[in-house]
């Protein structure tokens, strides 16, 4: 009785050993790529796209102006059951030549992928307006 209790409860701490790991992996991407993002590390931005994403290897051209002055995190990333994570971010940013503050929020889907033990962003990288318009939020 007693090596079937022990062996039922290593089970059960064996799955939570595994939840903690992936969130702490989680927070260390979602950390690195607002960091990535911040200070325009921009090879270092698209090493979280998940590779199916990544079609040209380059950031799209509203990238070469920008400069992100603000990264605010308003929810948290929850791991889901699905082995998704949803977090909002309130990004503010500005383009060189404009010196004009704008602000966008940022929807991110990450997604746990277990055969390579990474959490990649999949819903894409945020969607900056183009220098000279006006939108403010995606």
């Amino acid at each position: 009785m007693l090596a079937v209790l022990l062996t039922g409860l290593s089970g059960v701490g064996c799955a939570v050993v595994e939840k903690d790991r992936r969130a702490v992996a989680l927070q260390a991407a979602t950390n690195g790529y607002q960091s990535a993002l911040r200070w325009g590390y921009d090879e270092t931005v698209l090493g979280f796209l998940h590779p199916d994403q990544r079609k040209t290897g380059e950031l799209p051209e509203v990238f070469a102006e920008l400069r992100v002055t603000g990264y605010d995190v308003t929810q948290p990333p929850v791991i889901q059951a699905d082995g998704s994570a949803n977090q909002v971010v309130v990004i503010d940013y500005l383009f060189e030549d404009a010196q004009v503050v704008k602000q966008l929020t940022d929807r991110q889907v990450w997604r746990w992928d277990a055969a390579t033990n990474t959490w990649w962003l999949h819903s894409g990288l945020p969607r900056f307006a183009a220098p000279g318009t006006h939108r403010v939020a995606r």
